[in-house]
């Protein structure tokens, strides 16, 4: 296991108590490098919707495993927040939750001249992923061509 995925992978296993305990869904957790920094990010969910209050609770108790633990090298950012509307589907427990959401999805590659596909996703395997666009038509994407999904978010 890369050591991302080991950080993730043993936050999932501190924050997920302190989450059931406050009636809270685990969405994700990252750690990535963005300019010089390191961030590790754990996104809630709960019915109705997160706030700055829940992210608050969460962070407070998280930070003091995340002392105690030791099991990140160097210095990064810690941060807990909602997922949000225009939430990127990375797993395939996102996919199951948003099958008949209409979701935006980024190709690597263009295929038939455009990389930006909009549509109800309608199906995925470990393969691909099926999206329903505007008119009806369904397009069939390879998951290795798939660059982004994320929920549509609308104004």
């Amino acid at each position: 296991m890369k050591k991302r995925q080991e950080i993730e992978s043993h936050t999932e296993e501190l924050v997920t108590p302190i989450l059931d305990r406050m009636g809270f869904l685990l969405y994700d957790t990252e750690y990535v490098k963005e300019g010089t920094d390191y961030y590790l990010r754990v996104y809630i969910e709960k019915e109705g919707g997160i706030t700055v209050d829940d992210c608050e609770a969460v962070s407070r108790e998280m930070n003091e495993l995340l002392d105690k633990e030791d099991y990140v090298e160097g210095s990064y950012i810690f941060e807990v927040s909602s997922p949000g509307l225009g939430r990127t589907l990375k797993k395939d427990k996102h996919l199951q939750m948003s099958l008949g959401e209409e979701v935006e999805l980024k190709t690597f590659q263009p295929i038939e001249k455009q990389k930006e596909f909009e549509g109800v996703l309608q199906s995925f395997d470990s393969e691909t992923v099926t999206i329903a666009e505007e008119d009806g038509k369904e397009r069939i994407f390879q998951r290795k061509d798939i660059a982004l999904i994320r929920l549509a978010f609308h104004f």
